[in-house]
């Protein structure tokens, strides 16, 4: 085994520094690790404060977008807050970095990633950082080293250290050829953007590392996540967020799918809940390494309707961008998430209605409503 993951390693760093289709190679950065003064006084320290010697040792990758800061806010809940750290590298806002252990951390940087799981006693690995599917689109060759190459580098260390690794996917790892309605857990997949290719490719890799080097790897297959604590990121199903910004500001809303295109979604508060129940399942109960997830399924017309029950004024438009229709049209319609709900319990909170009700209150819509009536 020790064998096996020197070899990894050095793969890992060969991998990153070798061209690729004709490609410049990626300039690797050696950084050192250091904390801000401002995150730990001077009696504390990461490797001395902690809630309980059981807790997990918990490393978000990605950790600025809606799922890192949601999600490190229920682990810090459950596992105390110096025993989860989330990393970016670009800055985090104040109430981010006041909130608890913050770090620079470059997937890319193979050596810089590696000192941080070292030197904080990292046990849990949960990696977000990915481009999603519009805007890897419109950069193919950087979503391949953020998506694949980084994935590599996070397995490798992940092996070598004996972490445990949740890696979400998506509904983007179906394609055309796909069944659309359910879409099972296992079935032909073969999407046509490169986020959806590097999904597959990370749900294969951990499997055949879970089984080849024994790595503990979980993942999930989200679909469109949807909250009101970040702005769209450049995702196909944003629609389903933006609007709700929409509707509460000016009661205008340009679509860019057809209306009767069906997604299924799911409120950031339900997902997070599945990312902690999956990371915290036995392993001895999880008949798979990747399973989907869903709560529910709805079109642009079935969320306009039941908005509409509260902000009777929304207008809505529509403008069909190709290239994201294109890609939700090769998507799954409804997620069949049975094997979750029967090996782990999963169980969702918030159907349509209750998804409009909580992101209207949470978007401001109270103000608005009480002139309306």
């Amino acid at each position: 085994m020790r064998f096996c993951v020197r070899a990894l390693s050095g793969a890992a760093q060969r991998v990153l520094l070798a061209p690729v289709c004709g490609f410049q190679p990626h300039t690797v950065v050696a950084r050192s690790v250091s904390f801000s003064p401002g995150q730990v006084t001077s009696n504390d320290s990461f490797h001395s404060v902690s809630s309980g010697s059981d807790h997990p040792k918990v490393l978000i990758t990605g950790g600025l977008g809606q799922l890192g800061v949601g999600l490190a806010k229920l682990l810090r809940m459950q596992f105390g807050k110096y025993n989860v750290i989330l990393s970016d590298i670009r800055k985090p806002p104040n109430h981010v970095y006041q909130s608890g252990p913050f770090i620079y951390s470059d997937i890319l940087d193979y050596k810089n990633l590696r000192e941080i799981v070292v030197n904080n006693r990292i046990t849990w690995l949960i990696h977000y950082s990915a481009l999603l599917s519009a805007v890897g689109e419109a950069n193919v060759s950087l979503a391949r080293d953020v998506n694949i190459t980084g994935l590599h580098n996070v397995l490798d260390i992940a092996v070598e250290h004996g972490l445990r690794l949740f890696i979400p996917s998506t509904i983007g790892a179906f394609g055309s050829s796909s069944p659309r309605n359910p879409t099972p857990d296992l079935c032909i997949q073969r999407p046509r953007t490169i986020y959806g290719v590097s999904k597959v490719h990370a749900e294969l890799m951990g499997e055949y590392y879970h089984h080849r080097f024994g790595l503990d790897f979980r993942c999930l297959r989200y679909p469109g996540i949807i909250s009101a604590d970040s702005q769209p990121g450049g995702g196909t199903t944003d629609y389903a967020v933006q609007i709700f910004h929409n509707a509460v500001k000016t009661s205008k809303f340009v679509c860019n799918l057809r209306p009767d295109t069906r997604l299924p979604m799911m409120f950031i508060e339900d997902c997070l809940r599945a990312t902690l129940e999956v990371l915290e399942a036995p392993a001895e109960i999880l008949s798979m390494r990747t399973y989907n997830i869903s709560a529910m399924s709805f079109t642009p017309e079935e969320l306009i309707r039941e908005i509409r029950r509260h902000l009777p004024d929304l207008q809505v438009t529509y403008k069909i961008d190709p290239g994201r229709q294109a890609i939700a049209d090769s998507w799954p319609m409804i997620l069949d998430d049975a094997s979750a709900r029967s090996d782990w319990g999963w169980k969702h909170d918030y159907g349509l209605p209750e998804l409009v009700q909580t992101m209207l209150n949470f978007t401001g819509s109270d103000s608005r409503m009480s002139q309306a009536n």
